[in-house]
């Protein structure tokens, strides 16, 4: 036996053979996509590698059901597949970001584990398929053109409630901040100028309820993603399979996944369009916006503290410069902003990938499937420690909010009912010429 012979066994597909390394479990269509696609350091979240698994088990049992499948075969396919659904095996999926199109090679990925795991556990070696096929039994009455999307929806509703339950964290800890905060009289600024008073507290309420607005936002797309196209095969008319097939997999799928997942009503239109998904990514970047325009907001709000408003003092996590000693920066409000930048990218590459789809099919799928689960875990992660290490710990610098709101301009609006509004204009001018407060000039008027 030579040295190659040990390495590798030698499988075939439709273009020839291909050696595969010896400890593999995938097989030769994601050897080739291995080779194929050495473009960058990107995977997809292992999510999606999980709600493939799911699929292929619920699959499995409806194949069993309608009698497309032995049970010998069939609990050897659902055996394996929910070793890879409890984390095992996640290492032999590596595939680029960037690859074929529709998403086949993740598809073909999570076949091939899955077959030559379940050919193990029957006592057959790796690549041995005429026991038990890739294609023939785990992919039965299934296509990549169906699966993708349907494991895209369940791991962005998995990310997606995690993203909520973070995002009430956050709108909770800015509700309990306003509290903290009703009595811290301040200055409020429009266009960063003086205007009336307002008080530290409904500042923040505003946080929390545009955060919670935003959070009802994302839960309008809900719905739609529980749609599932399984059982649309090829074009969504679901050629090669049994006519029960579809009721009973989705079935199957929401008792695996736990989720209130539904047959699609229109499986052409689900197969064709990634509007459901742009949907999520349009409200994500919407969210982000908001996001940033607070974390700016903060970072204005403790500028200083001596040359700055110092109206609140965010906590110090990390020294701020290399150079100047004592310097501390809003540094979780700085990576909010990154990462809001990063989210609003993505969207508009989405955006891109939803319209470029032709006719029965949008083979943009894979890299969709990356830009909104990392969109949604990275916005996750960074809400969680922007509460822990930021919101949680504001504190109100009450003295420099009131010596702002004394001396505000702005003061000079509360008074347009008894002076008319060029007597408040008058009383604004003379505030700014003087550097005295209004009320210090309504007083001397009155003497």
């Amino acid at each position: 036996m030579n040295t190659v012979e040990l390495l590798y066994r030698i499988e075939s597909d439709p273009l020839g053979d291909v050696q595969v390394p010896i400890n593999a479990l995938y097989g030769v269509q994601t050897w080739r996509a291995l080779q194929n696609f050495r473009i960058s350091a990107l995977r997809v979240h292992p999510s999606l590698i999980i709600a493939f698994a799911e699929i292929k088990k619920a699959a499995a049992r409806a194949n069993i059901q309608v009698g497309k499948l032995t049970p010998h075969i069939g609990e050897a396919i659902i055996q394996a597949a929910d070793e890879v659904i409890a984390g095992r095996w996640l290492n032999q999926f590596q595939l680029d970001v960037f690859q074929a199109g529709a998403g086949t090679s993740y598809n073909m990925n999570i076949n091939e584990v899955i077959a030559n795991r379940a050919l193990e556990l029957l006592g057959h070696k790796r690549g041995e398929y005429e026991h038990l096929h890739p294609n023939d039994h785990v992919n039965k009455a299934q296509s990549t053109n169906d699966t993708m999307p349907t494991a895209m929806r369940i791991a962005s509703l998995r990310l997606f409630y995690e993203l909520l339950n973070a995002a009430g964290r956050l709108a909770d800890s800015f509700a309990k901040k306003a509290d903290e905060f009703t009595p811290v009289i301040k200055s409020g600024r429009t266009h960063l100028h003086d205007a009336t008073q307002m008080t530290l507290g409904q500042e923040f309420g505003g946080y929390a309820d545009n955060v919670r607005r935003a959070m009802k936002r994302l839960k309008d797309g809900e719905d739609c993603l529980l749609e599932v196209p399984l059982g649309g095969t090829a074009i969504g008319s679901g050629v090669n399979t049994h006519p029960d097939f579809a009721t009973i997999a989705v079935v199957r799928l929401a008792e695996i996944t736990g989720l209130k997942l539904r047959e699609a009503k229109n499986r052409f239109q689900s197969q064709q369009s990634l509007g459901d998904f742009l949907a999520l990514s349009s409200a994500l970047r919407g969210f982000a916006v908001e996001l940033s325009k607070i974390a700016n907001d903060l970072r204005l709000l403790s500028s200083g503290p001596h040359t700055g408003l110092n109206e609140i003092e965010l906590p110090a996590v990390q020294p701020g410069s290399s150079i100047m000693p004592g310097k501390v920066n809003p540094v979780m409000a700085e990576m909010l902003n990154m990462v809001c930048f990063h989210v609003i990218g993505h969207d508009q590459a989405v955006m891109m990938c939803a319209e470029a789809g032709q006719l029965e099919l949008n083979v943009m799928m894979p890299y969709v499937a990356y830009a909104l689960l990392e969109s949604m875990e990275v916005l996750t992660n960074a809400l969680n420690a922007f509460e822990e290490k930021c919101v949680s710990d504001i504190r109100a610098n009450v003295e420099q909010c009131r010596e702002y709101a004394e001396r505000s301009v702005g003061q000079a609006a509360t008074h347009n009912e008894e002076l008319g509004f060029m007597g408040a204009a008058e009383l604004a001018k003379r505030a700014i010429e003087t550097g005295k407060s209004v009320d210090e000039l309504l007083k001397e008027t009155k003497k």
